[in-house]
C-alpha cells in the first residue's frame, strides 16, 4: 500500500494536465483515501471510484456526498493483500448483490445521488466465481443503478486461455461483448479503441 502523499504525487499532476488539455473529458479517481478523493476532485476529476466501498475509509461515503460527485462502489472480499488467498462464497451472486444493495442504501442515505455499482471481477473471486457473476450480471439491474464491468486483461481471461495479460486482448473483447449483452452500462478497459468497436457492434446488433 502506498501513502496518501505518494498517491497524491502520482495522480494530481496527471489529473491537472488531462483536465487542462481535455477539459470536456470526465476523469475518475481510483482511491479509498478521502484526502486523495478531495484533492483529485479539486484538481479536475469528476468521479470517485472506491474499490473498498467505504470500508477502508469510514468517512469516504460522507465525503463523496459533500463533494456532490458520482461514486463507483465495488465489491471486494477481503483486502488487496489477501483477497485471492482463498475466496469462498455460499452463493457468490446473492452475496455480492446483497453487499452492493447495502452499500447503495448507505450511499443514498448519506446523500449521494449518482451511484454506480461494480461486482468486482477478480477482487476476492476465483475464475469460477467471476464467470458465475458474468452469467448472472443482468440480475444487478434489479438494484436500479448503472453497472460497471471491469474485465479487461484479468485472470479470468488469462487462466483459461493460458496467456499473460499482454496477450489477453482477444479474450477481453469477447467477454466485454458478453458483459454488454448482460446489461453492463460501463466498461472499464485498457484498450479503448477495441472496446468502442465492441460497443458499436453491440449497438448494431440491438438495432
Amino acid at each position: 500500500l502506498i501513502t496518501p502523499d505518494e498517491e497524491l504525487s502520482r495522480v494530481i499532476p496527471a489529473i491537472k494536465a488531462i483536465h487542462t488539455h481535455f477539459p470536456d473529458t470526465w476523469l475518475s479517481i481510483d482511491t479509498y483515501n478521502t484526502t486523495v478523493a478531495k484533492e483529485a476532485i479539486a484538481a479536475g476529476a469528476h468521479i470517485v471510484n472506491d474499490v473498498s466501498s467505504g470500508r477502508f475509509s469510514p468517512d469516504m461515503i460522507a465525503t463523496v456526498a459533500q463533494l456532490k460527485v458520482p461514486y463507483i462502489a465495488m465489491h471486494m472480499q477481503g483486502t488487496p493483500a489477501d483477497m485471492q488467498a482463498n475466496p469462498t462464497y455460499d452463493n457468490v451472486v446473492q452475496e455480492v448483490m446483497t453487499y452492493l444493495q447495502c452499500v447503495c442504501k448507505q450511499c443514498a442515505d448519506a446523500g449521494i445521488t449518482d451511484i454506480i455499482i461494480d461486482p468486482g471481477f477478480g477482487f476476492g473471486k476465483t475464475v469460477a466465481h467471476n464467470f458465475e457473476l458474468l452469467r448472472s450480471m443482468s440480475d444487478f439491474a434489479l438494484l436500479g443503478r448503472p453497472v460497471l464491468a471491469g474485465l479487461s486483461r484479468k485472470s479470468m481471461i488469462c487462466k483459461p486461455l493460458k496467456v499473460n495479460p499482454t496477450h489477453a486482448l482477444n479474450g477481453t473483447t469477447a467477454l466485454n461483448m458478453i458483459a454488454l449483452q448482460q446489461g453492463a452500462n460501463i466498461l472499464r478497459v485498457h484498450d479503448v479503441k477495441e472496446a468502442m468497436e465492441t460497443i458499436i457492434l453491440w449497438q448494431c446488433l440491438n438495432g
